[in-house]
């Protein structure tokens, strides 16, 4: 057998394992159960690849992330390694075929979901496999006190009893001590080896910075610290406004939501990371596979949800060891903003009752019908329709795909079909008089099997690109060959697809989840107050701080965060420096802004320094709320 470190240098081009890899590699080949905690960077993904590898056979990989897996599959065929993932909206057909290449096909990686363990089909080839290793990503998710529980991962152990002598490994970002203990306990783990890595970063400075005006701090941080930087905000209209506004003032920027498609996101990905815009401006949709070592500064416009994703997302920043830099702005508004967007946007059981049914009427679906049926899913005209309000509504089809009564995949793309209903010489004849409809029909029958036979997905992006027309001409021509009957056209705009994973049984349904739902938003509720905590908690070091949260509570304070910069802050200024300010105040009353832009003093140290002018009586605060010399 290869050494591990042989796999990584030819698969992955390191010489060197990153702290605790090689460790969980080892335990994991010599069949233990493993549980790997690893913060954001640390290369979860390679401490079952690499072992995988090693054994004969194929590894399960568990995951509650479509786009994660993905992900991961089109990583691993481009290393050329034989990988899989079943998503949703696959027929029976695609996954008898695709479960058939598992067993007789030497694939080395088998993605799914939790959900599609609950299949008889799915559990009965699984047991015909050779299968060397259970891997479950996101393993938190495993566990009621997790921060994204999803209760289907509780059915994992299933692959237990089907394969009782293989091992699993287990990994996650961050989790508490109970949480560890519980994943422990469902996943059936035997004398588990637990790693985890510390949670402290100390090249990471974590600053709390009071601002009225959002946009000039950000400024003035992204002009201070002029490295690669990530801005996270609320909602998807703020990323279109923030980068718009950086850009207008000569900061390359660009933004990335959920509801951008592959191509857009692929764009933003590609010149951001090409260095090419210096700043990201995202949600937290932004997250996936974002391993650019070298960025300097992640600020947050508006509070995390949880410290769990704060961490996460802060940590970001800094993984090539450089002094990095993690912000938050926040201002007296944060808190019921925060309570608005996390707390009030929570659907209430009464409300998940009344989305289920009309979400079952508005595709059509029976009682005790409906399961495994996939359905193209248009958010905006499903609200409308209904009237009802569209956060709830989201939240709501979030929490019925957490809890598995549905699968939500949000696509963001134009889905088109075509069939040739006539015969190709009476086809060309046609054409002939049509240019642009021959063009595309050309395109076409070059680039598409079968199309004769039926209906064929065909990318109408893809087909204006290379006839050179526009989209809309190629849509639009294709329509009028719709309408002289040459071919069946079928296109529409979805926002996403959503399969049915239960039968329809209305409140019998959502009955069922609803403790779970009930805790889950104590949980977040609780979660929330504890950023509330952190954020207020100025007298504490904000390292120290989130190592306690993640129970390492005999740290040492970082030095470098906002709380220990405050605390290490010398108030007795040098004469000097009162001089500048006081000859400043000479000229005119300035504000605190026209003070900071005028002179050299940083905010925090200009805040002091004015507070300490203040109490001395040299100055005062006029109605306007500017400063101005004390009359003597």
């Amino acid at each position: 057998m290869k050494h591990p470190i042989e796999i990584l240098e030819h698969y992955w081009g390191f010489t060197e394992f990153k702290p605790q890899q090689e460790a969980i590699i080892e335990a994991v080949l010599a069949n233990e159960d493993c549980i790997a905690l690893l913060p954001t960077g640390g290369g979860k993904s390679v401490c079952f690849q690499i072992p995988a590898l090693l054994k004969k056979g194929i590894c399960i990989v568990v995951s509650p992330l479509i786009a994660l897996m993905q992900d991961q599959v089109n990583t691993l065929k481009e290393k050329g390694i034989k990988a899989m993932a079943l998503t949703s909206g696959l027929s029976f057909e695609d996954i008898d075929r695709m479960l058939d290449n598992c067993i007789y096909g030497n694939y080395k990686f088998l993605y799914l979901s939790p959900e599609r363990l609950q299949q008889d089909l799915v559990q009965k080839r699984v047991k015909e496999m050779d299968v060397n290793l259970i891997a479950v990503d996101e393993a938190h998710c495993i566990s009621q006190w997790g921060h994204d529980f999803r209760p289907a991962y509780r059915d994992i152990k299933t692959i237990r009893t089907l394969h009782p002598n293989v091992n699993v490994i287990g990994l996650t970002a961050s989790a508490t001590a109970k949480v560890v203990e519980d994943i422990c306990v469902q996943l059936d783990c035997i004398a588990p080896q637990i790693f985890k890595t510390s949670f402290q970063r100390p090249n990471l400075a974590y600053l709390t910075l009071d601002c009225e005006d959002k946009y000039f701090k950000t400024v003035q941080i992204l002009k201070k610290y002029s490295g690669t930087s990530i801005i996270y905000v609320r909602n998807r209209k703020a990323t279109l406004e923030i980068s718009g506004y950086l850009n207008k003032i000569g900061i390359t920027s660009g933004y990335y939501h959920g509801g951008l498609n592959s191509k857009e996101k692929d764009t933003q990905f590609e010149l951001w990371t090409s260095n090419q815009n210096q700043v990201m401006v995202a949600t937290n949709a932004f997250g996936m596979g974002i391993d650019k070592a070298n960025v300097q500064t992640v600020i947050h416009h508006n509070l995390p949800e949880s410290l769990e994703s704060y961490y996460q997302e802060a940590g970001r920043a800094g993984r090539d060891n450089s002094n990095a830099y993690a912000v938050i702005l926040r201002n007296t508004s944060d808190e019921t903003n925060s309570k608005k967007q996390y707390i009030n946007a929570l659907p209430e059981i009464s409300f998940l009752k009344n989305v289920y049914k009309r979400l079952c009427n508005y595709f059509q679906i029976s009682y005790g019908e409906g399961i495994e049926t996939t359905h193209s899913f248009n958010f905006k005209l499903f609200c409308s329709t209904y009237n009802l309000p569209s956060i709830l509504t989201y939240n709501t089809l979030k929490i019925l795909d957490r809890t598995s009564i549905i699968s939500l995949e949000e696509r963001f793309k134009n889905t088109a079909f075509i069939q040739l209903k006539i015969g190709g010489t009476a086809l060309f004849n046609y054409i002939k008089k049509h240019p642009k409809q021959a063009l595309i029909i050309k395109h076409i029958l070059r680039s598409h099997e079968g199309v004769f036979d039926h209906l064929t997905e065909i990318f109408t992006q893809v087909i204006a690109k290379k006839t050179t027309l526009s989209e809309a001409d190629v849509i639009a021509e294709l329509t009028a060959l719709h309408k002289a009957e040459i071919v069946q056209f079928e296109a529409s705009k979805t926002d996403a697809q959503i399969t049915f994973i239960e039968p329809r049984e209305d409140d019998k349904t959502i009955h069922r989840i609803s403790k779970i739902v009930i805790q889950q938003h104590d949980l977040k509720k609780a979660q929330l107050q504890t950023v509330f905590d952190y954020v207020k908690n100025d007298g504490v070091c904000k390292s120290q701080k989130l190592l306690s949260y993640f129970e390492e509570p005999n740290s040492k304070r970082c030095g470098i965060c906002s709380s220990c910069l405050e605390r290490s802050k010398n108030n007795s200024f040098s004469e000097s420096d009162i001089q500048k300010l006081l000859a400043l105040l000479k000229i005119e009353p300035l504000s605190s802004r026209k003070i900071e832009t005028l002179s050299t003093f940083d905010g925090d140290t200009l805040t002091t320094l004015l507070t300490s002018l203040l109490e001395r009586g040299l100055i005062e605060l006029t109605e306007r709320n500017t400063y101005k010399l004390k009359a003597s």
